[in-house]
């Protein structure tokens, strides 16, 4: 096996111009961590009392300390990661009894997150898909606000209604629910990423509702409230307005994390409505003995009460279900638990693993695969 480049490097003995070049070569390509087949190099240089790489791949410490170099401020440490990986990370530095976390000052690739950023690593093989960017072919569809009064929420909530380019009075259209609606805005590139795969005819012409909520640990984790928000308000004052399929093949929910525990409530209270589950690294904690604690804390509690219900009594909710987790998350195993339950009830599923975490990134990536299946645009149907 070829030497990797900080081992050459620690074997030329360096002094601290050799650093200066050795760093400058990798920094100037944007080569930074170093990505040597299935072997990622993360640097950080700087004096201190110590450097930790802090990540959240299951199965290894979250944090994991870097080696000094010798007599230099080059500080290292090599993971190896499988091809087309992909994971976020910060390092924390101490000096003394301070401990600051910080994103790599070497790498401009940033992940973003409604609670921050953190810095991104690309194993070899992972590149961000070509169709999350704007595509200058692809005709843009229009985003519009709606504001849905509430009685089960007691309040007026706003909605984003995505309608697709070529909207037509005359047409109709299935209808696809997104939770978290905001953050996959944002986040995910859900506009652009519907622009580019239903101009590249991948997916069928769409209208798309973003909702977002209030409390989010609250209403998301079988809350009957914002479920009944969704299917007794939002869904029929849009099929009332729009030209929906308005059939349970033409519904369709999707979440993410908390946001799919939500989507799984609400067609398990209403399991006659929606067609189509989209469930992406959903937080289905539960637990195999009565009483056993699920580590989750108290925000989980209705989740695992809900989740081990379910399991115990399983519910066909939908004719398809598309279910997707990052290899490297802790929600793999109740997710990889999850798919034999919802098999077990009559349901169609398709499982997708992904060498990611639990990240906007992950999920962003996942649109395509999910989105082609539930509602496969003609490019689609003729390979399938």
């Amino acid at each position: 096996m070829t030497r990797s480049a900080i081992n050459r490097l620690r074997a030329a003995k360096p002094d601290a111009a050799a650093v200066d070049r050795f760093v400058a070569r990798f920094t100037a390509r944007h080569e930074v961590p170093i990505v040597e087949g299935e072997r990622c190099t993360f640097l950080w240089r700087g004096e201190a009392d110590a450097v930790h790489l802090v990540q959240r791949i299951v199965g290894l410490p979250d944090r994991i300390p870097l080696r000094r170099l010798p007599d230099t401020d080059l500080w290292y440490a090599v993971l190896e990661l499988p091809e087309g990986s992909r994971i976020n990370y910060q390092f924390d530095v101490r000096h003394g009894d301070h401990v600051e976390c910080t994103n790599d000052p070497l790498n401009p690739k940033i992940s973003y997150s409604p609670v921050g950023s953190s810095s991104a690593c690309f194993a070899h093989g992972y590149h961000t898909p070509e169709w999350t960017f704007p595509d200058p072919d692809a005709r843009p569809g229009e985003l519009t606000e709606l504001v849905v009064r509430s009685r089960a929420l007691r309040r007026d909530w706003p909605v984003t209604v995505y309608l697709p380019a070529r909207f037509r009075r005359t047409a109709s259209y299935p209808l696809l629910v997104v939770y978290d609606g905001g953050d996959f805005l944002q986040y995910a590139a859900a506009k652009t990423v519907l622009d580019n795969l239903i101009h590249r005819l991948d997916v069928a012409e769409v209208v798309v509702a973003f909702v977002n909520p209030g409390d989010r640990l609250v209403e998301y984790a079988n809350s009957a409230v914002y479920a009944r928000f969704v299917t007794r308000e939002l869904v029929p004052r849009l099929e009332a307005e729009l030209p929906l399929i308005g059939s349970r093949a033409g519904r369709c929910l999707l979440g993410s994390s908390f946001g799919a525990v939500a989507a799984l409530s609400a067609a398990y209270r209403a399991p006659d409505v929606y067609g189509n589950l989209v469930l992406m690294s959903g937080s289905f904690v539960f637990t195999d003995i009565a009483g056993a604690d699920h580590g989750g804390g108290p925000v989980f509690d209705p989740v695992v009460r809900f989740v081990n219900r379910y399991r115990e009594r399983p519910r066909r909710v939908a004719d398809r279900m598309f279910v997707s987790c990052g290899m490297y998350e802790p929600l793999i195993t109740p997710n990889r638990s999850m798919v034999p339950v919802f098999e077990s009830a009559g349901m169609a599923v398709r499982f997708l693993e992904t060498r990611d975490g639990h990240c906007w990134e992950n999920w962003r990536d996942s649109l395509r695969e999910a989105l082609s299946w539930v509602y496969p645009g003609p490019q689609k149907l003729v390979y399938e």
